[in-house]
């Protein structure tokens, strides 16, 4: 579940993109705390498929509810950045807000050669249709999970919808996890 501040009105419409710049994922399960979803006044829930949608989109993990998940992605940020201590989730998030957003408030994406992606990353190719990366293979993107794996002949460029920042923190070791349809 993912956080982007409150995004919806009194009668649980969405009327923003965001409203904070800590976007964060969530477990859905925490010590037995229980809300009503989209609560007037409180923070919108968004669910995702898994972890590397949620990083896809330019979430990172929460400091509170997965600490041990936050801690280790700090470092891998750290040690892809060439950092000495740790960052903030202040630094990152304004590092990753950069990244997430274009000026005119949409979704910032790159190009990048397919081999120089790592799994767990997520693209969309020339037709526009996202995928994950994993093990070489590509698999289609759907809210209900992932399709069949293909594998790509040469090396495309493609646009990587994962924020560059946490493409790299996967690719020094970051475990992102991603639905159980990936592995079938």
């Amino acid at each position: 579940m993912g956080n982007r501040g409150c995004l919806h009105d009194a009668h649980e419409r969405i009327r923003r993109a965001w409203t904070v710049t800590r976007w964060i994922v969530c477990v859905l399960e925490f010590k037995g705390r229980r809300r009503p979803v989209m609560r007037p006044g409180h923070y919108t829930e968004l669910f995702f498929l898994d972890e590397a949608t949620a990083l896809a989109a330019g979430h990172r993990p929460c400091a509170e509810c997965q600490r041990e998940r936050y801690v280790s992605f700090r470092e891998h940020w750290a040690a892809a950045r060439g950092l000495d201590g740790r960052p903030s989730a202040d630094d990152m998030d304004a590092v990753l807000h950069a990244e997430r957003v274009d000026e005119q408030g949409g979704k910032r994406t790159y190009r990048e050669r397919l081999s120089r992606l790592p799994s767990g990353v997520v693209i969309t190719e020339q037709a526009g249709h996202a995928h994950l990366l994993h093990d070489g293979a590509l698999r289609p993107w759907s809210v209900a999970g992932y399709g069949t794996a293909r594998r790509v002949s040469g090396d495309p460029e493609v646009d990587v919808l994962t924020p560059r920042s946490i493409v790299h923190a996967i690719a020094r070791g970051y475990p992102a996890t991603w639905h159980a349809s990936a592995e079938s």
